[in-house]
């Protein structure tokens, strides 16, 4: 039913995903989440557990990596948000060249800081505020 699922955040999702595309006949096509700013509010592999977990998830049948997805922690310096994403492109590149090859796209970025994103190898961006406006409170 879905291209692509970019929010991946643990092996145990990745495994019960699997399970259901192989029952549904499907490859699917997911993006591993990284919690590059290591923020308690935020869900996602962190940094030293997201290389390992790559290897294990591109081993099940039914899914396919097709990129990293990360969300950064709210009111971060833009020095210290341009550090965070170049991190993540550096992890997608790392899974691309030494873990699997189909790693392709970069999913980061929102209304507010998607420029930056862009400008560090962005390749998908989040911009629903931008489009729709903020969400009512």
């Amino acid at each position: 039913m879905f291209d692509v699922i970019q929010t991946i955040d643990s092996i145990k999702l990745a495994k019960r995903l699997n399970i259901i595309s192989a029952e549904t006949n499907k490859l699917q096509k997911i993006y591993l989440q990284v919690n590059i700013g290591n923020d308690p509010q935020k869900q996602g592999f962190s940094i030293k557990e997201i290389i390992d977990s790559a290897k294990e998830a591109s081993e099940l049948d039914s899914l396919e990596i097709g990129g990293i997805m990360t969300m950064l922690p709210q009111g971060i310096p833009k020095t210290t948000l341009r550090d965070y994403y170049k991190k993540t492109c550096e992890i997608k590149n790392e899974i691309n060249e030494s873990v699997n090859s189909s790693c392709n796209n970069l999913s980061m970025g929102m209304s507010n800081d998607f420029e930056i994103a862009i400008e560090e190898g962005a390749t998908h961006i989040r911009i629903g505020t931008a489009l729709f406006g903020a969400r009512p409170q």
